[in-house]
């Protein structure tokens, strides 16, 4: 699964350099010097990594082989990824990566299937969108706060979410 950390701006002087606008967390890991980041649309990659800085908070790159204004003016709007497989896994054990969360089967402590992981959103509070299985009606997605009062447990490998929603979570109508 490609795990996308940047998105190419616009051009940054007149010896190839680009403004990238940073997606990811790792951004000194990600456009380390030397790193191959792999490109949407495909024919515009792969790229490496030549030479990099931050200016007054703008990460500037400049890949190899892009020598001129002209050339990184033809790499505007190129989205920047890397295989997740490459992808240390989180120190912390309560740390996940939203591809991680993507795909996993959501349960109730008592067993009841809820739905599965759609996405993961960040709006300051970073809530999980969750498509319904037959427990939800017909709710065309349910958003659930990602903290641990609600989400219980998360088990990757097992492909299991378990939450304990609190009352008009999953059915409005039991609000209390």
């Amino acid at each position: 699964m490609q795990v996308t950390v940047g998105r190419i701006g616009r051009p940054h002087g007149i010896r190839g350099e680009v403004v990238v606008g940073v997606r990811t967390d790792e951004p000194d890991l990600r456009f380390a010097v030397g790193s191959r980041l792999d490109t949407d649309p495909v024919g515009m990659g792969p790229l490496t990594v030549a030479a990099v800085r931050w200016q007054s908070g703008t990460l500037i790159v400049r890949f190899a082989g892009v020598r001129d204004r002209d050339a990184a003016a033809q790499l505007r709007g190129t989205w920047l990824s890397v295989d997740s497989g490459t992808l240390a896994a989180p120190e912390d054990p309560d740390e996940f990566r939203d591809h991680d969360l993507v795909g996993l089967s959501v349960r109730t402590a008592d067993g009841t299937v809820v739905g599965v992981v759609d996405d993961v959103l960040h709006y300051g509070q970073d809530l999980l969108a969750i498509r319904p299985g037959t427990a939800a009606g017909t709710a065309a997605q349910i958003l659930v706060p990602f903290v641990k009062a609600i989400v219980t447990d998360v088990d990757v490998a097992a492909g299991v979410l378990v939450i304990n929603p609190p009352p008009g979570l999953l059915n409005p109508e039991e609000a209390v």
